[in-house]
């Protein structure tokens, strides 16, 4: 921005269009799709030294509790991709602070990436998150648009032990896992043409909804190593976790995980992503091959 007497006169050249989570795995996926496709973009990171060097993108430091360096980062901006931020107890309060700080800078869009389900009452404890930071948006008199992801497919083989063991309490619960990829091609569609998609919740999933046992089995197929689901209790499921040693709440949404596929809560599928796409959604198996 240019400053003369009292006017502010915005670049014309500077991107309309942020992107958050660059350095993780879906805002870097959406940030190179889009770097590809030749749309300029502005980069929101905390830390600059590890921002990718993309095409047409310039790199603004905006970490989402600091809402005086979102404002700032975000002024010129029509469309924000707004990567939700990682899990910590005050999560909810760092969204709130970039949607504020967006609604003053006058971003008129807000595409988020939400969850499956996200509701005030969700059995996934961090689906409520989710649904706070949308009625925030919404409160906000912004134009939204929420990806409701499911669980990542790409993290599954992460969630079996060193034991080879998958356990948790989900009984036979079902999960319509969806690809990061998928996720991530999804975003790219609805930023290149985000009015078209104003308005609007997706819920992305996977093409099929699995059980833990299916999941374990895939695992081992195409991985092979040794993978097997074991039910647990919530008692059970909560001392299996107490060696990590980990924040009361993070262990809470850990075991609401499992809870929620019990629920059948995780169990819908969805056809936003080939409706979207014009190609299936991808498997759990062809996530894993590649």
């Amino acid at each position: 921005m240019l400053v003369g007497d009292d006017r502010v006169v915005t670049d014309p050249a500077a991107p309309t269009l942020a992107v958050t989570g660059s350095t993780g795995r879906l805002g870097g996926r959406v940030a190179r799709l889009l770097a590809d496709a030749g749309v300029r973009q502005r980069l929101l990171v905390r830390d600059p030294a590890r921002a990718p060097q993309l095409a047409g993108a310039t790199v603004a430091v905006a970490p989402y509790a600091d809402g005086a360096a979102a404002r700032e980062a975000l002024t010129g901006v029509d469309t924000l991709f707004m990567v939700s931020g990682s899990e910590s107890a005050d999560r909810v309060d760092q969204h709130r602070t970039v949607l504020d700080a967006a609604a003053g800078a006058g971003v008129g869009h807000v595409v988020y990436t939400s969850f499956l389900g996200a509701a005030p009452d969700a059995t996934f404890l961090l689906a409520r998150d989710h649904w706070a930071t949308e009625q925030h948006a919404r409160s906000l008199g912004l134009t939204t648009t929420f990806l409701r992801d499911g669980l990542y497919a790409d993290d599954l083989p992460g969630m079996v032990g060193d034991d080879g063991v998958l356990r948790g309490p989900a009984g036979d619960g079902r999960a319509s896992v969806v690809a990061i990829s998928d996720v991530a091609d999804v975003a790219v569609t609805v930023l290149r043409d985000p009015v078209r998609h104003a308005g609007a919740t997706y819920d992305l999933t996977g093409p099929a909804a699995l059980t833990l046992t299916e999941v374990a089995a895939t695992v081992a197929e195409v991985t092979g190593r040794a993978a097997r689901y074991e039910p647990e209790t919530v008692e059970e499921a909560y001392a299996s976790r107490a060696r990590y040693d980990a924040p009361r709440w993070l262990v809470d949404a850990w075991v609401s995980t499992y809870t929620a596929i019990a629920a059948g809560e995780l169990a819908a599928v969805s056809t936003a992503v080939p409706d979207l796409l014009g190609r299936p959604a991808t498997p759990l198996a062809e996530v894993l091959r590649q």
